[in-house]
């Protein structure tokens, strides 16, 4: 009976020493860490049985999906960005104790990113023919007629996910993760069903997966706005406050926010460029960018939990103040992130090829994605946490202007250039591709330290 007690009170020295402080101790945090862990699993798991159904209905199928959801990234990334501003603003008001401006804060919040839905979704509509011809002209005909089809169901439904991830994003800045989970999972959830309701029996392939967005989508936004005005009582947002402006709120939230829309935009615009490029490569190559992204995906869910809950512990440091506890907590998740590669990589690597079944790849394609998945599992351990979870860290204390443009110079700087010469140039594929996401990894994960270990990033006063 000793040896289990032993294991039990050095795990608790462990977790008061690297993820306690005088701003939230360890159990908060593994109460703010579980609900997101399990919501990236979820979303990562969906995503992947989402990809297995479409591939059921050919690799022309598969490949029009994929090329659109980089689009889809790019325009939704916007949005989501503006909703991360908010859980920023509103962490720091919570952390601060003013619990009348956190109200007004997620109305503000709600409001400003259904505002940029609404425009991007009309955007995309009225030029998708545009924008695919632009981007994706070298594709096949059957590819190109599956992606105009997808491409205008997921504008269509831009307006629904905004509303989810703006009242997600600002319960997380509240610590308020089981709410935002169960949104998660309504939305989640009901796509898979419905798709293998329109995939599987109806057989509809791409657009019965477009008429499940929407229909998921909207669904929870439903739930997610009934949640706040009738389940919360202790936020009390008003239905008036969504539905109008506040240009100060506003101007909090785009301070952050704006600099991160930025970021993803050339961000997300350079992985486009890329996406160009693997379609040119032809549709096996584009086949097998979708299928390893798939499988990275499961590799970093737990490191993704920890870079969304780290926004939320640093935020509510930084609105007390506390410039000790953020660094500490920031550095024991950069240690954690790290570790769970290697625990994914060790997890997912031996039940490779029954994974890889799951999207009926061509044989020819299988080995080259082996090969990719694991070298990509190995530059994870020390590039990813650097690269991601130190600008979390950093944006949540304010220092939004220079994490963006960092993540933008790097992005065009290294991977999208480096990326063309291996790929392309010197005809590596798709393999030259990932590794030059590898490196820009690396560059920018060391110029975000450096930042760390200065002290500009603490000066930031955002309320």
């Amino acid at each position: 009976m000793l040896e289990p007690n032993l294991n039990i009170k050095q795990s608790q020295r462990f977790l008061e020493k690297y993820f306690s402080g005088e701003s939230i101790d360890y159990h908060q945090i593994i109460a703010l860490f579980i609900p997101l862990l399990i919501d990236q699993a979820f979303l990562v798991g969906l995503n992947l049985v989402n990809t297995a159904m479409i591939s059921s209905s050919g690799v022309a199928a598969i490949s029009a999906v994929n090329m659109i959801d980089s689009l889809n990234i790019f325009l939704i990334s916007v949005f989501i960005a503006v909703s991360t501003g908010g859980t920023v603003v509103v962490a720091q008001y919570k952390g601060s104790g003013n619990n009348p401006m956190v109200s007004k804060a997620t109305a503000g919040t709600v409001s400003s990113v259904s505002l940029l839905a609404i425009c991007i979704g009309v955007f995309g509509i009225l030029f998708h023919n545009s924008l695919l011809n632009l981007l994706f002209g070298a594709a096949s005909p059957d590819v190109m007629v599956h992606a105009r089809t997808y491409l205008i169901g997921s504008c269509l439904s831009y307006l629904g996910i905004a509303v989810v991830e703006a009242v997600c994003g600002a319960l997380r800045g509240i610590g308020r993760m089981k709410a935002s989970l169960m949104l998660s999972l309504i939305m989640n959830l009901t796509y898979v069903l419905l798709n293998v309701v329109f995939i599987n029996v109806l057989h509809m392939s791409v657009l019965g997966m477009a008429i499940s967005a929407n229909v998921s989508r909207y669904l929870a936004a439903g739930c997610a706005i009934f949640y706040l005005l009738r389940l919360d009582n202790n936020l009390q947002v008003k239905l008036r406050d969504m539905l109008v402006l506040n240009w100060s709120m506003l101007k909090r939230i785009m301070f952050i926010g704006l600099p991160f829309a930025a970021e993803q935009m050339f961000f997300n615009g350079g992985k486009i460029l890329t996406q160009i490029f693997i379609v040119s490569l032809g549709t096996y190559a584009i086949a097998t960018n979708a299928i390893l992204s798939s499988l990275a995906g499961v590799m970093q869910i737990p490191a993704n939990a920890l870079s969304l809950t780290v926004i939320t512990v640093v935020g509510q440091c930084m609105g007390q103040r506390n410039v000790k506890d953020a660094r500490k907590f920031t550095k024991s998740f950069l240690v954690l992130a790290s570790a769970s590669f290697v625990f994914m990589g060790l997890l997912v690597l031996p039940f490779f090829y029954p994974l890889v079944s799951l999207f009926h790849p061509p044989d020819d394609i299988v080995g080259d994605i082996f090969l990719i998945l694991l070298i990509n599992t190995l530059a994870q351990i020390p590039l990813w946490a650097v690269s991601f979870i130190t600008p979390s860290a950093l944006r949540a204390a304010g220092d939004a202007k220079f994490t963006s443009i960092v993540s933008m110079l790097s992005m065009w700087l290294f991977r999208v250039v480096l990326g063309y010469i291996l790929g392309i140039v010197l005809h590596m594929g798709i393999l030259g591709v990932w590794l030059a996401m590898n490196c820009e990894w690396g560059i920018r994960g060391a110029i975000f330290l450096k930042r760390f270990w200065g002290e500009k990033w603490v000066q930031h006063q955002v309320i």
